[in-house]
């Protein structure tokens, strides 16, 4: 099971955002259709509010209850959140949930990535990510979401959690558009890798594999994919 989770804003009363639920489509038919044969089933989550709200978290939240739902509804079976933007925030966040057995989260807005934050002083939480396999994904150019404090959190994951990576989409912003074909592959790769027993293409085990800083600024290919699984 893919739990796709949407970008959202950091302070909103505001629902759920039409937009955001659109824009993170086309990843949820690309991983749809490549674990069709497996059985893998791609679910978008509709939040409640699109605000994460400071201490509240509301995005980690629904992204809890889903997971929740998928073990009320299908039982015992591993889930990867899959998010974008606040998205992945909240996807880093939600991955203590017990169903939880990766996360990819990509461009993740964390705090310090800009205007509308609401002041936090506590760090990010990492402990959550023990036992789960993490990728992270990161334009360089990303004006929305700092690509620094993602390496920053991964770098501090990577000291409780081996199992994590980071991979950097140079001159790509946040939205990750100018290499979408390979952002595409990429997030195939890992999501399918972590839930069926098919091994990740050579990049994702290297960088897997690979010691900080190494690990967690590998360089995302042109062209990733085209020579990977059909």
């Amino acid at each position: 099971m893919v739990l796709v989770l949407p970008d959202g804003a950091p302070e909103s009363e505001r629902g759920h955002s039409p937009w955001a639920h659109l824009s993170a489509l086309p990843l949820g038919r690309a991983l749809a259709g490549a674990g069709r044969a497996e059985g893998l089933l791609v679910l978008p989550v509709r939040y409640g509010c699109r605000g994460w709200n400071g201490a509240r978290a509301g995005l980690a939240s629904d992204a809890v209850w889903a997971a929740d739902e998928v073990v009320r509804r299908y039982g015992d079976v591993p889930v990867c959140l899959v998010g974008h933007g606040l998205g992945g925030r909240a996807a880093l966040r939600a991955a203590g949930h017990s169903a939880v057995s990766s996360v990819l989260a990509m461009a993740p807005w964390l705090p310090g990535s800009g205007a509308g934050e609401l002041s936090e002083s506590v760090p990010e939480p990492v402990k959550q990510l023990v036992g789960r396999r993490v990728m992270i994904v990161h334009g360089t150019n990303d004006e929305r979401s700092c690509p620094d404090l993602s390496y920053r959190l991964a770098e501090r994951a990577k000291k409780v959690n081996r199992d994590i990576c980071r991979f950097e989409v140079h001159t790509d912003g946040h939205a990750l558009r100018q290499h979408h074909a390979e952002v595409l592959a990429l997030a195939v790769d890992f999501v399918i890798g972590s839930l069926f027993p098919q091994p990740y293409s050579r990049p994702v085990a290297d960088a897997l594999a690979a010691p900080p800083p190494l690990g967690l600024r590998m360089p995302l290919a042109a062209g990733f994919g085209k020579s990977l699984r059909p």
